[in-house]
């Protein structure tokens, strides 16, 4: 008998016995967990789930919490003011002994459920638009005063892809680091952008 379950965004075929490298769950090790959103039972009677199977689930023991792979990120501007910068990440991981798939009464089974661990900092992703919100209520003034086309080669169209980044004031744009102008894509921000803001939010 297998089952297809999915965790941390993403689908896979089990069966009891198999070793699983998943995203990272809110584990120790030597606990067991269970997977209760399963796509799908296979055997002699398949069923289907829409989406899940109802009172289905696949039980698990956490062998430990691992990091996979480096994966490097490098990135490089080919301009006068040019940069270039080399970033390294190593995804958090959780090993896992699948031991038991239950076609029913997973919900009675008193196992704590599989569930990610959100990483430090990203506890109230909710919270963010709403102060975001609440900053342009508060400063619209503000906002309008710091006109971004006044910066040598921002025109138009470029201050309103800033203003859709988020970067509305002279001081929001000096406040950028690196990665955070590496991460916006709706626009390239120039270095010479940021130097002039940072003279302009003075005074």
């Amino acid at each position: 008998m297998f089952a297809v379950l999915k965790t941390g965004g993403k689908q896979y075929k089990v069966q009891a016995g198999d070793i699983l490298r998943v995203e990272k769950l809110a584990a120790d090790a030597g606990e067991k967990v269970q997977f209760n959103d399963v796509l799908m039972l296979g055997g002699d009677a398949p069923v289907v789930g829409a989406p899940f199977v109802e009172g289905a689930g696949v039980q698990a023991e956490v062998i430990e919490q691992i990091k996979g792979d480096k994966v490097i990120k490098f990135v490089k501007r080919r301009r006068k003011h040019s940069s270039k910068r080399t970033v390294g990440h190593r995804q958090k991981l959780t090993l896992v002994k699948i031991t038991d798939i239950l076609a029913s009464g997973a919900d009675k089974s008193g196992l704590k459920a599989a569930t990610g661990s959100a990483p430090a900092g990203e506890a109230a992703p909710a919270a963010k638009p709403a102060k975001k919100a609440e900053a342009k209520a508060e400063a619209p003034a503000a906002a309008a005063a710091d006109d971004l086309t006044a910066l040598t080669g921002v025109g138009p169209a470029a201050a309103k892809k800033l203003n859709e980044a988020g970067i509305e004031s002279f001081a929001a744009l000096a406040a950028l680091s690196d990665e955070q102008i590496a991460a916006i894509e709706t626009v390239k921000v120039k270095p010479e952008w940021v130097e002039q803001a940072k003279e302009l939010a003075k005074g």
